[in-house]
């Protein structure tokens, strides 16, 4: 490496220096291409001064092309966690379906029987329906 080639690294560092990181990509750029330069001479020079032919018949040394990135290799893919098993409908899901509303049914009609057109009598059958419908709701969304 001869002095005016040290003295471009050195600016260049001191210009890293001095521009700070906003320019870390240009002046690494800059530098690698110098380095690269540098390299391919002294390739050259190993090879006894052979050099690439270029098209217009006047000899091109060989061009650096930087250092060769690895593949990138993909993180093992987790496997998705398995599906929540629930409860399945069946014959308890039927069951239980069938008969709270045949007691739901016979629970209203006792109630209405007694108390035809009272406030009290419709709060119990709401009551009464809204406790079936809980009940069945909670049967359906349990886990196994």
């Amino acid at each position: 490496m001869n002095a005016n080639e040290r003295d471009e690294i050195t600016a260049s560092v001191a210009a890293h220096a001095e521009l700070g990181d906003r320019y870390d990509a240009a002046v690494a750029e800059g530098l690698v291409e110098r380095i690269g330069e540098e390299i391919d001479k002294r390739i050259d020079a190993r090879l006894g001064g052979q050099t690439r032919p270029a098209t217009n018949g006047k000899p091109v040394p060989p061009v650096y092309h930087g250092p060769v990135a690895p593949t990138p290799t993909m993180p093992a893919a987790v496997p998705p966690p398995p599906p929540v098993p629930r409860r399945a409908g069946g014959l308890s899901g039927m069951v239980l379906g069938l008969g709270s509303m045949g007691l739901g049914v016979g629970a209203t009609a006792v109630v209405v029987a007694h108390h035809v057109e009272s406030f009290a009598a419709f709060l119990m059958v709401l009551l009464i329906w809204a406790a079936i419908a809980v009940i069945n709701v909670a049967h359906s969304q349990r886990k196994l």
